[in-house]
């Protein structure tokens, strides 16, 4: 059964756009499903071509552009013929020089769309930055939304008090808002992978187990060649027990046994296929920011969670904090918003904020509370930066609240309304 992403029309709204389509995102979030099922609608108005660059022999079809001409006029592409043929690669960025293929298709056939997938950004980058400049629409493709966590549990009646819960103007949350609550700290504990979703509780170990496997062998050992595999598992579990926070790159080498320069150049790959995020402090003089320390989320928390072996409930954990404000942060990526875009705020005297969504000219700082009963004191980071900020007048707190309400010039938010966020 298919379970249609949120993301899945405007892949369709792509076809007509002459530039290549590239799915990029974390191995086994449903890129090769989303472009399978494009393949198979499409089938009924467009010739389509799939080919799977896992397997050797598919690239043999495809590893010169006149290799690829032939294989396409195999299945069907005429040269003089306007209706579009639809060509899938996946997994494109095993093999640099199918970005030169993908270049000569774009600049001398208008009637072949490519939508091609990666795993790695890194890689991504380092094969196409070039020779696809100007040709190219990224699309990230990421774990599932909590919405669309909904969506495979066919909880469809939960979606229509997701969306009514998500219209800032309404009086009062929907009836079913403990429900939601109940799905929201599952979400919490073993993320948003689909086949994580589609499991029973009893599984879900074990395949977030197998998901880290896969990502060890394709993505750090075969692709990156990251040799020190056990180092590189040690500086992962303790980004892990320190979600959350700032990294420090000295104690991170002493941890994993590696020095400083290394020890940074594996929080880059881990964010550059999509472990991670970090969050850069927010502040008026850009030079200064680049001088300062990142915080680190883990962009799927059942992920985290396999890595420091704790699947307790939110209730009787203490980092339940962190995982909410890593929710919240991996919603607003899914919703769009650029990683850049995200960052967090310290003063001098230790005021702090926990987000600050900044696109170069709306600012929104953002409190995080994973808790119910809301007090005075909690306003404080957010009234601060507006004091400091006089620009900047209007803040945002997120919380488990369940009666709406509006602070003097601060809007508080459920974690079902993020939508009112996005810049």
């Amino acid at each position: 059964m298919f379970f249609e992403r949120q993301i899945y029309s405007t892949l369709k709204g792509h076809i007509e756009n002459k530039k290549a389509t590239i799915l990029i995102g974390p191995r086994q979030v449903g890129k090769t499903t989303l472009m399978k099922q494009l393949n198979l609608d499409l089938q009924t108005k467009y010739k389509c071509l799939y080919i799977d660059l896992d397997i050797y022999s598919q690239y043999e079809k495809i590893n010169s552009y006149e290799n690829l001409i032939n294989t396409l006029t195999l299945n069907g592409y005429e040269n003089n013929n306007e209706q579009k043929f639809i060509l899938f690669l996946d997994e494109f960025q095993k093999y640099s020089d199918v970005s030169n293929i993908i270049k000569n298709i774009v600049d001398h056939h208008p009637n072949i769309k490519v939508f091609a997938s990666g795993s790695s950004s890194l890689a991504i980058n380092n094969n196409i930055q070039e020779s696809l400049a100007g040709r190219k629409r990224v699309v990230h493709v990421y774990p599932l939304s909590f919405e669309e966590f909904l969506n495979f549990k066919e909880k469809n009646d939960l979606i229509g008090q997701l969306h009514k819960a998500a219209d800032i103007k309404s009086d009062s949350l929907p009836t079913l808002m403990p429900e939601l609550y109940k799905e929201l700290k599952e979400f919490l504990i073993f993320g948003g992978y689909p086949e994580v979703a589609l499991s029973a509780q009893n599984e879900k170990k074990e395949v977030l187990e197998s998901i880290f496997d896969l990502y060890v062998k394709k993505d750090l050992v075969d692709f990156l060649d990251i040799d020190k595999i056990k180092n590189a598992k040690m500086l992962i579990n303790h980004l892990a027990l320190n979600h959350g926070q700032e990294i420090n790159y000295n104690k991170l080498g002493q941890v994993a046994s590696l020095d400083s320069k290394t020890s940074k150049n594996y929080v880059e790959i881990l964010k550059e296929t999509f472990l991670i995020t970090l969050l850069s402090p927010w502040y008026t003089n850009k030079n200064k920011e680049l001088t300062k320390t990142p915080k680190v989320y883990f962009i799927d928390n059942g992920v985290r969670n396999y890595f420091i072996n704790n699947f307790n409930k939110t209730e009787i954990r203490n980092d339940s904090s962190f995982l909410f404000e890593s929710f919240v942060i991996s919603e607003l990526l899914k919703k769009g918003t650029p990683a850049n875009n995200i960052k967090f705020w310290r003063s001098k005297n230790k005021q702090e904020i926990d987000l600050i969504l900044d696109d170069g000219g709306a600012v929104k700082p953002i409190e995080i509370k994973y808790k119910n009963n809301i007090k005075k004191s909690d306003f404080t980071g957010l009234k601060n930066f507006m004091s400091n900020y006089s620009n900047y007048d209007h803040g945002y707190l997120i919380n488990t609240q369940t009666n709406k309400s509006v602070s003097e010039n601060i809007t508080m938010l459920s974690p079902f309304e993020l939508d009112n966020l996005c810049l």
